[in-house]
């Protein structure tokens, strides 16, 4: 599977400075800050979750991990891990679990973890197994106008 096009048109025709990194198949967000080189904190993962029936895309850093019921309580809708079942047909250009971090592509909120926003650039999945990409984070919070709030932690 190729990387969407409909993702490269999006940042090219936003003229933001990005580079694709290829990789070795993987398959969990911290397995992919390791073969990327990159500390978690700077590899953002997507974890879709279904708020209500309405499906969210949040975006954290790989070291951390969602706490649900924070997400209920700032979202006020009660909240569930989506399953793959319940998103798949959302990213129909994405190899599962490798939606890129931009939900406005695929007609979906995203929010994004306040942790996430204290570093310089992110490194997120480009919708393969083998290709991610990394930015600025200030072009990405640009281009996805996320919510951003506090809704994950570091586990000890």
């Amino acid at each position: 599977m190729a990387i969407p096009a409909k993702l490269i048109e999006f940042l090219n025709q936003n003229k933001v400075c990005y580079t694709v990194l290829h990789h070795p198949e993987a398959f969990t967000a911290q397995e992919l800050a390791a073969i990327e080189g990159v500390k978690g904190r700077y590899h953002a993962k997507v974890v879709m979750v279904k708020a209500d029936n309405q499906m969210i895309m949040t975006v954290l850093p790989a070291d951390h991990r969602i706490e649900l019921e924070q997400f209920d309580r700032l979202s006020g809708k009660r909240s569930v891990l989506a399953t793959e079942a319940d998103f798949k047909a959302l990213f129909p250009d994405c190899a599962i679990g490798t939606m890129p971090p931009f939900g406005k592509l695929y007609g979906v909120p995203t929010w994004v973890d306040t942790s996430l926003t204290q570093d310089e650039y992110i490194v997120f999945e480009a919708g393969t197994h083998t290709d991610a990409i990394r930015m600025s984070y200030a072009d990405y919070a640009r281009l996805a106008e996320p919510k951003v709030v506090d809704f994950a932690v570091k586990p000890p």
